[in-house]
């Protein structure tokens, strides 16, 4: 997938996940025999995920407590001449928002780290999963941010990333909770998922100088190609800027 405009690295921070994302697709579609499939994003914003997925020609819901963001969220798809849906409210909410069993897939991405229960917002999400249907999980990684801190010179704000068991490092963090590959995983164990797929997202994209992405002919495949195979790396995964987690309701 490319990047719309002038830079590509965006592309490049999220091709992981699409890639994961278009398994998903492609095996629900087999599944369910249903070429448009019903997908709801927890947290969608202005529709970064939401609108390409409705240009693929599946019903999407955004979920948002924003309406600043839902109303940029209309303005995209209407200017990819799509429509998605755009509901106002939490993850924790999905199940007085939208009915029961009423998804094939739902997006949680970098949700989990602001609710303020992580497990109602997953087990909101199992409620409104079709059996077989599957749950994207992409959250904050503490390694990572503690590496990140180190490189920007704060000693001590990476330190305390490792110490705080939310994976914070200060008052002044902008991110509530950060998440192991296993915190995730026992997450959705708990809230009665079977675990599929996990990835680290953006191992090397948040460490490489933009310019050398967007300037170099090439540059931005290149990245691509070594994201996805980090992705899965048995060391490199773990510290990667994102953890993306697949679960599937049985």
């Amino acid at each position: 997938m490319r990047a719309e405009g002038v830079t590509r690295t965006p592309a490049v921070r999220t091709a992981v996940v699409w890639d994961a994302l278009r398994s998903v697709l492609a095996e629900r579609t087999a599944a369910t025999g249903r070429e448009g499939l019903d997908i709801v994003d927890a947290g969608g914003g202005t529709g970064g995920f939401a609108v390409p997925l409705a240009v693929l020609g599946h019903t999407v819901t955004v979920v948002d407590p924003s309406p600043d963001s839902l109303a940029a969220l209309e303005r995209r798809a209407k200017e990819k001449g799509v429509r998605v849906r755009g509901l106002q409210g939490d993850a924790a909410d999905l199940g007085e928002l939208l009915s029961r069993d009423s998804a094939d897939l739902v997006l949680c991405h970098s949700v989990l780290e602001y609710v303020e229960d992580p497990i109602s917002a997953l087990t909101a999400v199992a409620g409104v999963l079709r059996r077989g249907g599957a749950v994207s999980v992409l959250a904050a990684n503490p390694v990572a941010s503690a590496i990140h801190r180190a490189l920007a010179g704060q000693f001590d704000e990476a330190r305390a990333v490792l110490d705080d068991p939310s994976g914070t490092w200060g008052d002044r963090d902008p991110t509530p909770r950060r998440f192991a590959a296993d915190t995730l995983v026992e997450l959705l164990g708990a809230t009665g998922f079977a675990i599929g797929a996990v990835h680290g997202v953006r191992v090397f994209a948040d460490l490489v100088p933009s310019r050398l992405v967007d300037g170099e002919p090439g540059a931005a495949e290149s990245l691509v190609a070594l994201e996805q195979a980090a992705a899965t790396h048995p060391v490199l995964r773990d510290i990667a800027t994102q953890l993306h987690v697949l679960g599937h309701r049985s």
